[in-house]
């Protein structure tokens, strides 16, 4: 990967497909035996297959869990039930526990004891129990003679029992995912705790470390983790909170590794990458580039604008909107990436490369004409069809139906409302109405502990002004056109009657609402009404007379790409299940005359601080003790802190706090971003340039015990690799 050493063109070729076989790939663990094992090996994996996936022994796998069904990942790293994750992970329960008076998500928090922990409500940790392989079961159901819909049917049913029996009457969470576009299924039975608490988490000035300007941008310095702890009963078992539960005693914690890292060491990800699209055809990606990307990209930087200036002015809003802020700017940035990306590397051009392969080698036999010769037809089809609408759904979706907090929010109350009312032909049963209403009570207090109106109208104008202009009138929802026949055209004017009449627009006025309905005023509330025509706009998006052919299209292009090449171990799409992904730290250059080492240490940290710039902020006590290098064993052999290094590894969302663990099972960092000039990486992976960046355990260790002084921590765990 030096480009300026002279070798000859069949080592660079050689070195490149050693490369891109050891790095790209999110492989499915329960066969890592047969498709990974050696060359993993031949890497530096001291571990066998077994170590690592087993459901005879504790392995590697039973220490990796799933926050809230597969928003990021985690580790447990101590005989306690302590797992680290990401702080961008824990970052919405952070903020769900801060406060003005205790404000822990820029302050910083760390527990001293069990006592001090904090309870998050409504998160979720899960252990995944097994894999089953279920793709016979399914496939011995269908038949050539069903159409894509009733195999999707028959699919859909077969899944549904087969889940219904691995969770032995509610022990364990089942879910049946498909593979390779409904070629092949497996069941994965996961074991779930309810009972999680917030240990600890850096201030924001070291867990947002360079805040979005960083975002996606190797070199790094974020120290971006954070710590919770899973409780159980006194069986060991699940448990809704409760004071006498106590930590959870996993099958296996990962040891810490305080040897660090070295450029070409091996290196593997366990975790539960969310959603690739490695089978995009060249027609996805052109409508990716040219229509449905800036769409995205311009309406959610409206909303991020917006939101900024009302943060930036009350303190109160800024703690409200941090979670929502970063969430959104995260996948602005992200399509922002992809964009560049694909344009750059040229993915469209390499896809019908491919698809020119593949259409040459179906034509040269009848069988395979008779079985894939329509594949890529219906691809192209459907694509032809739904680009003709991309830029108007995009509006529809991100300006009319979640733009404005409202609107959603409207939504989601429209459906109790409606579930609150009798039959037709049936009288209103009033006592059963009031009870179904308060069950919205509790959507309603997670509603609005994070929303301020005045805020969330500005939003509405910006968008809904840009909708009402950039869309066709004819294709404005019914909604929309009252904004035009009303009000003329002017949005502001709607909005100011929609806030200051609608009961869904304060929390006082919904209560009042619930505990007096009134059908007239449900009728007349702009809310409601502005909601209703959104929904049926993003609804009317959903159907498609080609998606039928385009499913069928895909599971045909995938199943003959398997077939053409043989001899090629494929990885399927990223689908929020355990995915391991392996490949070696190492450096790289991302355009011409520029070069990035694979670490960054502390040094980097004061160099960037800005104490004008909030992103850039560096607390006092940190500057002073990195000024002074106290680092103890967490140094390097240099005597500097080593801070995020980066690798070859193949992630994507979802795998945000996945462990990174060295050939002999220890912990050496959390993976937590990948880089700016591979954005394309979901749609197609760059050997070359694609690198996973990572928080150093190192940096993490070091926060807890050297700047929070947290012993009783640093005690659970069990350190390999140290020095003293």
């Amino acid at each position: 990967m030096k480009r300026f050493l002279k070798i000859t063109c069949a080592a660079v070729m050689l070195c490149i497909g050693t490369i891109a076989r050891a790095d790209e790939g999110m492989w499915l663990i329960h066969l890592l035996q047969r498709m990974n094992e050696a060359e993993m090996r031949q890497m530096g994996l001291n571990l066998s297959a077994e170590d690592i996936y087993s459901i005879n022994k504790a392995c590697l796998k039973d220490a990796i869990v799933r926050l809230n069904g597969g928003m990021c990942t985690g580790e447990v790293i101590s005989d306690q039930g302590l797992v680290l994750t990401n702080h961008h992970c824990g970052y919405d329960a952070i903020q769900s526990l801060a406060t003005l008076e205790d404000d822990i998500l820029t302050n910083g928090f760390m527990a001293k004891s069990l006592a001090e922990e904090r309870p998050i409500e409504g998160f979720q940790i899960s252990f995944l129990v097994r894999i089953e392989d279920v793709t016979g079961n399914i496939l011995g159901r269908l038949n050539d003679a069903m159409s894509e819909a009733e195999r999707n049917a028959t699919i859909g049913a077969a899944m549904q029992e087969l889940e219904a029996a691995a969770s032995e009457g509610g022990k364990y969470e089942a879910e049946v995912k498909s593979f390779f576009f409904n070629n092949e299924f497996y069941m994965m039975v996961y074991q779930t705790f309810r009972d999680i608490r917030l240990v600890g988490n850096p201030p924001e000035s070291i867990g947002k470390f360079g805040g979005d300007t960083d975002n996606w941008m190797w070199p790094r310095h974020t120290g971006d983790f954070s710590m919770l702890r899973i409780y159980a009963n006194a069986d060991n078992e699940p448990a809704d909170y409760a004071a006498t539960n106590v930590p959870y005693k996993p099958k296996h914690s990962l040891p810490v590794s305080l040897g660090g890292v070295k450029d070409g060491d091996f290196t593997m990800i366990l975790g539960f990458p969310g959603s690739t699209d490695r089978y995009l055809t060249s027609w996805g990606v052109k409508q990716a580039i040219e229509l449905s990307n800036p769409a995205f990209v311009e309406l959610n930087g409206i909303k991020l604008d917006t939101w900024k200036k009302h943060m930036d002015a009350d303190p109160k809003v800024r703690l409200q909107y941090a979670s929502k802020y970063a969430s959104t700017a995260n996948g602005w940035k992200y399509y922002i990436g992809q964009t560049k990306g694909l344009k750059r590397l040229n993915v469209q051009a390499k896809k019908e490369k491919l698809e020119d392969e593949f259409t040459r080698w179906v034509e040269a036999d009848a069988s395979r004409k008779a079985k894939y010769g329509n594949a890529l037809n219906m691809i192209k089809e459907f694509y032809a069809e739904t680009s003709k609408t991309s830029v108007k759904n995009q509006y529809h979706i991100h300006a009319g139906l979640v733009g404005a907090e409202i609107v959603l929010f409207s939504w989601r109350f429209h459906r109790t409302y409606q579930a609150s009312l009798p039959a037709e032909g049936a009288k209103l049963d009033v006592a059963q109405q009031k009870t179904i209403l308060e069950s919205f009570k509790e959507t309603a207090e997670a509603h609005f502990k994070d929303y301020d109106a005045e805020t969330d109208r500005d939003v509405f104008v910006a968008l809904i002004t840009r909708y009402y202009n950039d869309v066709p009138k004819e294709d404005h929802p019914s909604w929309l056109k009252t904004v035009e026949t009303k009000y003329k055209g002017n949005v502001a004017a709607y909005a100011d009657q929609l806030f200051s009449t609608s009961f869904l627009a304060s929390k006082e006025k919904l209560y009042a609402f619930i505990n007096k309905p009134s059908q007239k005023v449900y009728e007349k509330d702009l809310a409601i009404i502005t909601a209703v025509s959104a929904i049926d706009s993003y609804l009317a998006t959903m159907g498609n007379p080609y998606e039928e052919k385009f499913d069928q299209g895909y599971r045909l292009f995938v199943a003959g790409l398997r077939e053409m090449q043989p001899n090629k171990n494929f990885y399927p799409d990223a689908n929020s299940t355990m995915r391991l992904t392996y490949g070696k730290v190492n450096d790289y250059f991302p355009m011409d005359a520029v070069h990035y080492d694979f670490l960054t240490t502390s040094s980097g940290i004061l160099e960037k601080r800005d104490d004008k710039n909030p992103e850039f902020l560096v607390p006092d006590r940190l500057a002073d003790m990195l000024s002074k290098k106290d680092f103890g064993r967490y140094a390097n052999e240099k005597g500097e802190l080593p801070v995020c290094f980066i690798s070859g590894n193949d992630i994507t969302g979802g795998n945000s706090g996945s462990p990174v663990i060295d050939g002999n099972g220890s912990l050496i960092g959390l993976a937590f971003d990948g880089n700016w000039e591979a954005m394309s990486g979901d749609i197609a992976f760059e050997p070359e340039l694609q690198r996973t960046i990572s928080v150093d355990i190192r940096y993490v260790m070091w926060i807890i015990d050297k700047y929070y002084g947290a012993s009783n921590l640093i005690k659970e765990i069990k350190f390999v690799n140290a020095k003293g």
